[in-house]
């Protein structure tokens, strides 16, 4: 017989037998179904994770440090950025950044010297504590900021302040008489509540004007900057909430504006003293697979790096055991339906015996025999796949209604949306025709060692 003629024969048999075949389908198409949720499942909810935990870690960064294990070659005197770069080559320079902002794969190259913690005081006395940060202002859009209000500007004197640092500015007596109230009544929660409420109380601070204050250890004396105008305000950070931006106050300015403020409050220390070195950078990457290979070109220039490329690895190693796991639960449903095909498909040779009688009379060979019922339950495994399919939208379909309806990740912008990749379909129908397949060959043997003569006499 032609492969035409034994496909022919076993499609005849699916359709003659309905119930069998719809039995054997739905068995087969509830595993296809689970494997191809599951993997689907897995892959969209690490996608998801992924850029989650990038917008809020900025996997796509570098963060570049002086290496202070090079050891110094000279005595910094009078010399110039060049040779004091010379005399100690571990630096973060100038010079240095300007190589890493014309490397390949780089989106933006920016210093961010931090000046340190400072008490921002207002035109109205109110008072926070706040990080200063000098840095070029007109780059704070490529590191996935966005302006609320106004914008970037070069000019000396102005600053850009980011969400948090609009939260929380009270007045110094209102501060002190709070401070002393909760440290005599440390228990007492309404006016844990009053300070928290404070805290999270913003203040339009745009286009107005700040200064500075610091203490001179020396003398136990406060020094206050000269008046600071603030030209912009970041929004906040998509996924930040007011408890978690009250604790993150910083404030830009540009270099210049930073050496200004070094000098007025005296915080020429290490080197912040040092016009031209940086204390810290951070470089935008195009993607996260050039990391790793930037990361080795800026070492070579003696610096250190470290990104939060770990919490990626962590995640594709957390996501494959749930993978490993979902694809084990739908292998062990296929396998419940295979018991299920092989039930059937021994009880149909069986009520085949004076089918099979005739065709060996008629001169068909064991193989052919075995061929035609390995081809019926490969057709069974592929038309489940199919359904399996099928079910799988379905249940995607339902999972994402579901997400979206209670309101949690899912249902809005950017969040949690499973999708079937078309990668898993193939794999699932796969799985599929290989478990109608596996389970045919014992019905396939038993049928083709049917004695023709014994099968005609007794039917």
């Amino acid at each position: 017989m032609r492969v035409r003629d034994i496909s022919r024969l076993a499609w005849d048999q699916i359709k003659r037998r309905k119930v069998v075949t719809g039995l054997c389908m739905a068995g087969i198409s509830i595993g296809c179904a689970a494997i191809i949720v599951a993997l689907s499942l897995g892959d969209s909810a690490q996608a998801y994770t992924e850029k989650e935990i990038n917008s809020r870690f900025k996997m796509d960064e570098i963060t570049v440090t002086p290496n202070s294990g090079v050891p110094n070659q000279g005595k910094n005197g009078s010399q110039g950025e060049g040779d004091n770069e010379k005399l100690d080559p571990g630096k973060l320079t100038r010079q240095k950044l300007e190589i890493i902002s014309g490397l390949k794969h780089v989106n933006a190259a920016a210093p961010f010297q931090e000046i340190g913690w400072l008490q921002m005081l207002t035109i109205d006395n109110k008072i926070s504590d706040i990080q200063v940060i000098g840095t070029n202002l007109s780059l704070l859009t490529k590191y996935d900021n966005t302006f609320k209000q106004g914008g970037p500007s070069e000019l000396a004197g102005m600053a850009v302040l980011n969400y948090g640092a609009t939260l929380g500015l009270i007045d110094n007596e209102t501060r002190q008489s709070l401070y002393e109230a909760m440290g005599n009544d440390p228990y007492n929660n309404d006016l844990r509540l009053q300070y928290d409420n404070l805290s999270r109380m913003p203040t339009d601070l745009y286009q107005q004007q700040i200064q500075f204050q610091s203490t001179d250890y020396s003398n136990g004396k406060s020094i206050v900057s000269s008046s600071i105008r603030v030209m912009g305000i970041l929004a906040k950070p998509k996924g930040m909430d007011e408890n978690m931006a009250m604790y993150d106050k910083k404030i830009y300015v540009s270099l210049e504006t930073a050496e200004r403020l070094r000098d007025e409050l005296n915080l020429n220390n290490d080197s912040n003293g040092q016009a031209g070195v940086y204390n810290n950078a951070i470089i935008k990457v195009d993607s996260i697979d050039n990391i790793v290979a930037l990361e080795k070109l800026i070492q070579k220039l003696t610096l250190n790096t470290s990104t939060n490329l770990y919490q990626k690895e962590m995640l594709a190693e957390q996501f494959s055991m749930i993978k490993k796991v979902a694809l084990g639960v739908g292998i062990f449903i296929l396998i419940i339906a295979s018991i299920s095909i092989i039930v059937a498909m021994t009880m149909s040779s069986h009520q085949r015996r004076r089918q099979i009688g005739i065709m060996k009379v008629l001169g068909a060979n064991m193989r052919q025999i075995r061929n035609m019922f390995i081809t019926e339950a490969a057709l069974l495994g592929f038309l489940g796949g199919l359904l399996g399919v099928v079910f799988s939208y379905l249940i995607v379909t339902g999972m994402n209604k579901i997400i979206g309806s209670a309101g949690g990740m899912g249902g809005s912008e950017g969040g949690l949306v499973i999708a079937i990749p078309l990668m898993t379909i193939p794999i699932g129908i796969a799985f599929a025709i290989m478990t109608g397949v596996l389970s045919g060959i014992y019905p396939a043997i038993s049928a083709s060692r049917t004695n023709a003569l014994t099968a005609i006499k007794r039917d």
